[in-house]
């Protein structure tokens, strides 16, 4: 780890770290310690991994800032992988037509037909990285580079619950109906959040999704 990561304040309430590189599962693997780590920290009150960051939120605001950066730089350079066992869930998609608004942008720009952008799209085992975004929303590792696509200029206001959306190297699934700049590509009837279940996601990090290709709408 010769990088350096990046460590910024959030106000008076929280901190963000940001770890070095690009995204692969091992630096989040890594991420997954250090939250397991600072979590027991009597300054911290929760411990939250996003994608290639960790967001440390206080109990009260530290009194020394310093001290802190310095023990969690130590704690990620000391960190080793940390392999999260999860369970394999299967997801059943329908690709394309009005579940798939944004399918012919991502057909437009990387040149692949909408048959091929389906098996692509589920051929992988994805790692779940991190949730966020809202509440249930999971953020997956293991995209073919081939479908990657720039996220929208324009966010659209409403995606409903469900989409499975592309934005840059990165795929996900929305756990509920809101605004997005991903370009959606399918849809799945699974529900991901459910506020009367402790824990209400579904998902949690170390979790590995499968796309199953229900049906493809051309």
């Amino acid at each position: 780890m010769s990088e350096q990561p990046v460590i910024s304040l959030l106000g008076s309430t929280a901190l963000l770290f940001e770890a070095p590189g690009a995204l692969a599962l091992v630096p989040q693997q890594h991420l997954w310690n250090l939250a397991l780590q600072a979590a027991q920290w009597p300054e911290i009150d929760e411990a939250v991994p996003g994608m290639n960051n960790l967001m440390l939120t206080f109990r009260t605001p530290p009194r020394d800032l310093v001290g802190l950066r310095e023990r969690l730089l130590q704690a990620w350079q000391q960190s080793t992988p940390l392999a999260l066992e999860g369970r394999i869930i299967e997801l059943p998609v329908v690709y394309g037509g009005e579940h798939g608004p944004h399918m012919q942008d991502v057909v437009e720009h990387t040149g692949l037909d909408i048959d091929t952008i389906a098996h692509l799209h589920s051929e992988p085992l994805y790692p779940v990285y991190a949730l966020g975004s809202h509440p249930g929303y999971c953020y997956l590792g293991g995209m073919d580079g081939r479908l990657a696509t720039p996220r929208r200029q324009v966010p659209v206001l409403n995606i409903g619950a469900g989409a499975v959306s592309i934005g840059g190297v990165q795929t996900g699934v929305s756990a509920s109906a809101g605004p997005s700049g991903w370009n959606t590509i399918g849809r799945t009837e699974m529900a991901f959040f459910d506020p009367t279940q402790n824990p209400p996601a579904i998902l949690r990090p170390g979790d590995q999704l499968r796309f199953r290709i229900e049906r493809i709408i051309r």
